[in-house]
């Protein structure tokens, strides 16, 4: 009976541990044939460590090589949370906020995540990765990364734009040629024992394609020269806004291009928005004066005038419709040259009733007002030139002396440029050429003939009318010693709420030098400057001292 009995008791022991064992087999074949991956996944998680490596951003260069962007080598901070104990944490929040700037409480957050990896501080001075090191805190880590630098602080800020903390673009240049600069990320697997440690063992690696470098039609020093003249300017005339681009005439390379105010490229996220708002192509106001040259343009061109037609300005008041138009100066009887050196707006608009409206449109369409100019910048606006459709009774008297009509400093110089280069409008571009670190060209920018505007023969009678602005009439203080100068200042009043303020002015001079084989073209404009407020003696001198300088440095240099 005993022996019956333990047999039942063995029986069933034995059974027991026969279905045990195959559960353990049906699991185990489960977990290595279904779940395995999932597991090895874990494992790996576990014991591995993929990084990202940074690729190097490309360099912006200046049109001599001379870096305006480039990228220098920094350290990030990171944490390991699930290697560190409550006491770690605690050492690590007390001892890192007073270095990297960060509140302890924060820091202790990031480090309560349950993750084998958080950023603590990106992009840390090389000052600090000593001190940093030099706590032996456990569970940190340094990775070797790179942080834009700006050589110049604001220097060509409005151009060059500026790059965020991963290096990505986000204003300007930096923007626009994104997928140039920024290259394509690499990544590392390192291995990690089980106390996660790293070895120094590498399971895979892919390296980064570094970013190609863009080489700007922008010169370095007559970009410094224009920014000076502008700064000294736009400080001694109050003015609210200022801006100033120079131009090579036979190409359409943009040499330099500011504006004021202006920020350092180093703190661009603290500045105010308005600061970093490129007034040069993406603010449109009316011009004043200086829109005569479309005026006179026209004029010669369709031979309805020639340079010595008597007009007679009316002693200063002339009545358009219900509007009466004055000059600043009372005038009696001027030539065609007289009126346009004058700036005589009585004398433009009896020469514009000649034309009529179709004319006076048809070459404002023809210097690409209305429109943007193509250059290699993002944000520019194209202003407003209404269709002789649109025009009221009083337009003929408006849009021919540059009211009623908005345009940007940009579409001014390209226009002023035309008359400059015999007749040829030639499409502003600011990127020369891109290449890579090898020095092998990627893509090369050509100047590019947009369409012949006027005569050469036209152009070369506006050019002589300009000469004589400047040696004669307005534009008196742009004038250079020793050196014939072609120019047209404009001063308008700005319109604020629907009507001319009487207090308010836009002060603008665009001109070209040397007048007999032009070489730069500039325009000059500020926005309500005081007490002076005339484009021929706030904005003509700044042209002045920067042609003076950029002159003789292209001479001296062989440029």
């Amino acid at each position: 009976m005993s022996i019956r009995k333990y047999s039942v008791r063995f029986s069933l022991v034995f059974l027991f541990l026969v279905t045990c064992l195959v559960a353990f087999v049906v699991k185990l074949f489960l977990i290595q044939v279904f779940r395995s991956s999932h597991l090895a996944h874990l494992a790996d998680k576990q014991h591995s460590q993929l990084i990202e490596l940074e690729p190097i951003r490309g360099t912006i260069y200046d049109r001599k090589l001379r870096p305006l962007a480039i990228n220098i080598p920094v350290f990030s901070l990171f944490a390991n949370p699930r290697t560190m104990t409550d006491h770690d944490k605690d050492l690590a929040a007390q001892y890192l906020s007073p270095l990297i700037h960060v509140d302890q409480q924060n820091i202790r957050d990031n480090l309560n995540k349950d993750k084998y990896f958080v950023w603590l501080q990106r992009k840390l001075p090389m000052e600090l990765i000593e001190k940093i090191k030099g706590l032996k805190l456990k569970g940190l880590g340094l990775i070797n990364e790179s942080k834009r630098f700006y050589p110049n602080g604001s220097l060509a800020s409005h151009v060059i734009g500026f790059a965020g903390i991963d290096n990505h673009g986000l204003e300007g240049l930096e923007l626009l040629y994104e997928k140039n600069l920024k290259g394509e990320s690499g990544w590392s697997q390192i291995l990690r024992d089980a106390r996660q440690r790293q070895l120094s063992i590498e399971k895979s690696y892919i390296p980064p394609r570094d970013g190609f470098h863009v080489v700007l039609t922008i010169d370095e020093t007559i970009q410094y020269l224009a920014e000076r003249a502008l700064e000294k300017a736009f400080i001694k005339h109050h003015a609210k806004s200022a801006s100033i681009i120079v131009m090579d005439v036979k190409t359409g390379e943009i040499l330099a291009l500011a504006n004021r105010p202006t920020y350092d490229l180093a703190h661009a996220s603290s500045s105010p928005a308005e600061n970093r708002t490129n007034r040069a192509i993406c603010y449109v106001y009316e011009p004043g004066s200086v829109f005569k040259i479309v005026t006179a343009s026209a004029a010669l061109e369709e031979k309805a005038f020639v340079e010595t037609d008597k007009i007679y300005c009316e002693n200063g008041e002339y009545r358009v419709a219900n509007h009466v138009l004055h000059d600043h100066e009372r005038h009696g009887t001027l030539t065609f040259r007289g009126v346009i050196e004058q700036s005589s707006n009585i004398g433009t608009t009896k020469i514009a009733q000649k034309l009529g409206p179709a004319i006076i449109y048809k070459y404002a369409q023809k210097f690409r007002f209305g429109m943007t100019t193509g250059i290699d910048l993002q944000g520019e606006v194209q202003g407003v030139l209404k269709a002789p459709s649109r025009w009221s009774k009083t337009t003929i008297g408006a849009i021919p002396i540059g009211h009623e009509v908005t345009v940007t400093p940009i579409q001014l110089v390209a226009a002023l440029n035309a008359i400059a280069n015999d007749g040829i409008y030639m499409r502003p571009y600011i990127v020369k050429y891109i290449k890579d670190s090898h020095d092998q060209i990627i893509k090369s920018f050509e100047p590019q003939v947009v369409d012949r505007v006027i005569s050469s023969e036209t152009a070369k009678r506006v050019k002589e009318i300009l000469v004589g602005v400047v040696d004669n009439g307005t534009g008196k203080q742009a004038a250079i010693k020793g050196m014939r100068i072609a120019g047209k200042t404009g001063t308008a009043q700005k319109v604020i709420g629907n009507v001319y303020s009487h207090d308010q002015f836009y002060a603008t001079f665009i001109g070209f030098a040397p007048a007999d084989n032009p070489r730069l073209v500039a325009v000059v404009v500020f926005d309500d400057p005081h007490p002076s407020h005339f484009g021929g003696t706030v904005a003509a001198p700044v042209f002045k001292e920067v042609f003076e300088s950029a002159l003789k440095y292209l001479e001296n240099s062989g440029s």
